[in-house]
């Protein structure tokens, strides 16, 4: 081995080192808040109250990464993740929320949709798995559909993870050459990139449509998956007066990563007014 392999060798090796501290130091910050998540938990056991919470957003936006640190140490009797496949032939016969209510939770149960019911309001359409007419009816029933959730007292928090388009690429090209992450590609991810615009504009039309005083949405900026993941956590915490909140930790959100829907609807629309499409 030469001077310069030797030198590469252990620049690399120095690299890796700080990328395990890095992690490291991160988790130990989250940690004080996975134990939060967990008194959240038990308070909804104590009072039978209901969470649902939505994860939504573009593919490699870190969705599964962030559902993997909330429910890391909480107790899984109460709590399920879901992640429904496409549609069986049955269901498609069905009230299209159908297949969605069978997994909503009992009191004192939390569970956490990996992609929801708006696949409807984005992959479907621009992929035709949907008609037009299935489209409009979604848009027009959903509002009313999740206030009666709310209404009937089921704590709802929608969240929609937000990338760059170049982040986007980055995790992409990454998927594709490390074995361990080979499994995540998709042939929807393949042509997320070239099909960017139009994944923008369903997701204006979506928040346009579906961000309500009732069920309002909270935009994650994830390109920093780390302060995406703890700000996440922080969202989820304050949406619950839960007993024996830890008055030392701070529960403020970072203003550049937790963007409230209403929000993001004005900055897309004085991106399109400016600059005559949306900018992400």
């Amino acid at each position: 081995m030469d001077s310069h392999q030797a030198t590469d060798s252990e620049d690399l090796s120095v690299k890796q080192c700080q990328k395990a501290i890095s992690k490291r130091q991160i988790e130990k910050i989250l940690k004080p808040y996975q134990a939060e998540l967990i008194k959240l938990q038990k308070h909804l056991e104590e009072t039978s109250q209901k969470m649902v919470i939505l994860f939504e957003g573009r593919d490699a936006s870190g969705k599964g990464g962030t559902i993997r640190r909330v429910t890391r140490y909480m107790n899984e009797k109460h709590y399920r993740v879901v992640a429904l496949g496409k549609p069986t032939e049955q269901q498609k016969t069905q009230w299209f929320f159908q297949k969605y209510v069978e997994h909503l939770p009992s009191g004192g149960q939390m569970v956490l949709f990996d992609r929801s019911w708006y696949n409807r309001a984005v992959v479907e359409p621009i992929f035709s798995f949907c008609t037009p007419e299935e489209y409009d009816h979604f848009m027009r029933g959903v509002t009313g559909f999740e206030k009666d959730l709310v209404r009937q007292g089921t704590v709802l928090v929608k969240l929609y993870f937000s990338v760059t388009k170049e982040e986007q690429a980055f995790r992409f090209n990454r998927r594709k050459t490390d074995p361990l992450r080979q499994w995540k590609l998709s042939e929807i991810d393949v042509q997320a990139q070239d099909r960017w615009d139009e994944f923008t504009e369903q997701k204006y039309k979506m928040l346009k449509r579906t961000h309500t005083t009732s069920a309002p949405w909270t935009i994650i900026r994830s390109n920093d998956k780390q302060k995406a993941r703890l700000n996440a956590i922080k969202v989820i915490l304050n949406k619950i007066n839960y007993k024996g909140r830890d008055e030392n930790l701070s529960f403020a959100f970072d203003e550049e990563i937790v963007i409230p829907g209403w929000r993001e609807i004005d900055l897309m629309e004085q991106d399109l007014n400016e600059k005559g499409k949306f900018s992400n």
